[in-house]
């Protein structure tokens, strides 16, 4: 199934825990955290403290996208906060299979990212000790980049190669109008940051995101013509779980 990350980096901080209970209750699947140090990448955005704060307001499976130099260091403070799935840059360690190891020494997930320049056959070798593998489709940093077109051939590839329980992830200038073609291209995961905490309606947004999706994708349909909705958790229980753990939490 494709599964909606949105990041919150396109987030109103302000509101984080409503409009990651939208997003929730419009039936994401993963929660994207982006993190950034200024070095790797030029931007600052938050650390572990912001993980573990949050992490009691949402069942969503938290993806921290660590865009940090010698990411080594803040492995156990980042599974420590709540973290699922650490996926770390290809580009930022030269300790990278020290680093997968540790990942998985606290029980979390291990995914690996590559920057647009970066050939997909940096990971090929890899593959079987990870559980993601996350396509940059834009230089990282910041949000509201426009799609690199070079992205395709790497999800293709990443797909050819993959299992069924492997997460081919993309994540850049995605939105309703190229969510279809990156479903195409071989992409499962599907992180999307403007174009959901910059609509209107998260909620919404997100529900559609599933709908394009699901669409798009063959396996949302079950043999007998069911649709995708079946693979979307309710989105009554899911607002009135999202809101109680809100009001628990004020």
């Amino acid at each position: 199934m494709i599964k909606i990350a949105p990041s919150i980096l396109s987030a109103d901080f302000a509101y984080l825990a409503e409009q990651i209970c939208a997003a929730e209750s419009g039936g994401a699947s993963y929660l994207h955290l982006d993190v950034m140090d200024g070095h790797f990448v030029p931007n600052i955005s938050f650390g572990s403290a912001v993980v573990e704060k949050i992490r009691p307001h949402s069942s969503l499976i938290f993806d921290v996208h660590l865009m940090i130099e010698n990411p080594e260091k803040y492995i156990e403070a980042f599974a420590k906060a709540g973290a699922d799935i650490i996926t770390i840059h290809y580009e930022a360690t030269d300790r990278l299979d020290a680093c997968i190891k540790r990942i998985r020494s606290f029980g979390k997930k291990a995914g690996v990212a590559i920057k647009p320049a970066t050939p997909v056959s940096a990971v090929m070798d890899m593959l079987d000790q990870l559980d993601l593998v996350l396509v940059m489709s834009v230089e990282p940093g910041f949000g509201g980049q426009t799609y690199m077109k070079q992205a395709d051939a790497k999800l293709q590839a990443l797909r050819a190669a993959a299992w069924d329980g492997f997460d081919v992830a993309v994540d850049g200038g995605i939105n309703l109008d190229n969510l279809a073609h990156v479903v195409s291209m071989g992409a499962n995961v599907v992180v999307a940051g403007s174009s959901v905490f910059g609509s209107k309606d998260i909620e919404r947004t997100v529900s559609e995101f599933n709908r394009v999706a699901g669409l798009s994708d063959s396996s949302y349909l079950g043999g007998d013509g069911s649709s995708f909705e079946r693979y979307i958790p309710s989105k009554l229980s899911t607002f009135a779980a999202c809101t109680k753990r809100l009001v628990k939490g004020q």
